[in-house]
C-alpha cells in the first residue's frame, strides 16, 4: 500500500501546486483565529459542532486540529477541550544531523518519497521560516523505513528560493540538482551542501497521536502514540529549513542530547 501511494504522490518541484485538504482546513481555522472568531484563551466548539460549522468531516477536522495542537496554536485541557494559545511554544537546542542517520545506528534506513512539491505557507511555515503569504516553499514528505518497517514520517519545508540564494546558495543549488530526491531527505541535502557553512538548529520534542492520514502512511492505527520532533535550521539568524518528524511506537530509538 505504501509503495503505491508513493508512486501516485511524487511530483516535480516547480509543477502545478498541490494543496493538501488538511492544509486548507488548517489555514481556515488559523484564519478564524486571526480574525477573532476564536480569540486567544477561548475554547473551540466541540468537534461535531465545529465540523458542521466548517462543512467538513470529523476525521478531517480531527487531523487539522492535531496539526494545530502540534504547532502550538492549540492546547488540550481535560474537562475543558481545545483552547487557543496566545503564543508559540519555546524550543530547545539540537545538533544538526539527518534523522535517517540518527535512527539508523542499528540498521540501514531507507528514505522513500511520498511527495515532492511546492506549497504556499501555512501558519507553521510562516512563523518558523518567516515566509511571506505569497511565497512558494519546497515541500518534501518522506517515509523512513528500517528493516522493511515504517519507522518515521518526515515533512520538510525549505525557505523561499530567493532567501536561500542570499544566505545559502549551495543549498539552493543542491535542492535543484538533487539527483535522486526520492531517496534522500531535505535535511541530508542541506547537510551535504553545508561544508564550511555554520548551521544552528532548535527543536521541540512532544508526544502526540499519529492521526488518520499519517497512520495510513505509517501503517499504524490512528490512535497510535508517537513522538513528534519539530526542527528549525538556520544560517546565522535566517531560517532555511523547517521540519516535522513523527516516530510512532515501535520505531527505532532516537538519541536526544539536551542542553540548557
Amino acid at each position: 500500500m505504501i509503495d503505491r501511494r508513493a508512486n501516485q504522490e511524487v511530483s516535480a518541484v516547480g509543477g502545478a501546486e498541490r494543496r493538501r485538504p488538511v492544509v486548507v482546513l488548517y489555514e481556515r481555522i488559523v484564519d478564524a483565529i486571526n480574525a477573532g472568531t476564536y480569540p486567544p484563551g477561548s475554547t473551540l466548539p466541540s468537534e461535531p459542532r465545529l465540523a458542521a460549522e466548517l462543512g467538513v468531516s470529523r476525521p478531517a477536522l480531527r487531523e487539522a486540529l492535531l496539526l494545530l495542537q502540534e504547532d502550538g496554536l492549540l492546547s488540550v485541557r481535560r474537562g475543558v477541550g481545545r483552547t487557543v494559545n496566545d503564543r508559540p511554544p519555546r524550543r530547545g537546542f539540537e545538533h544538526v544531523q539527518p534523522l535517517e542517520d540518527l535512527i539508523g545506528a542499528g540498521a540501514p534506513v531507507r528514505v522513500r518519497a511520498l511527495l515532492r512539491t511546492v506549497e504556499a505557507p501555512t501558519d507553521f511555515t510562516a512563523q518558523h521560516l518567516l515566509a511571506p503569504v505569497r511565497a512558494e516553499l519546497r515541500f518534501w514528505e518522506s517515509l523512513l523505513a528500517a528493516e522493511g518497517t515504517a519507522a518515521a514520517l518526515s515533512q520538510e519545508w525549505a525557505a523561499p528560493d530567493e532567501v536561500l540564494e542570499r544566505v545559502h546558495p549551495a543549498f539552493a543549488e543542491a535542492l535543484r540538482r538533487a539527483a535522486a530526491p526520492e531517496r534522500t531527505s531535505m535535511l541530508a541535502v542541506l547537510a551535504g551542501a553545508s561544508r564550511g557553512v555554520a548551521l544552528g538548529a532548535h527543536s521541540a520534542v512532544t508526544a502526540t497521536l499519529v492521526g488518520q492520514r499519517r497512520g495510513e502512511q505509517l501503517d499504524r492505527s490512528a490512535d497510535t502514540p508517537a513522538v513528534l520532533v519539530t526542527q528549525v535550521v538556520r544560517v546565522g539568524q535566517t531560517p532555511v529549513l523547517a521540519a516535522k518528524h513523527m516516530l510512532p511506537t515501535g520505531a527505532p530509538a532516537l538519541p536526544v542530547l539536551q542542553s540548557n
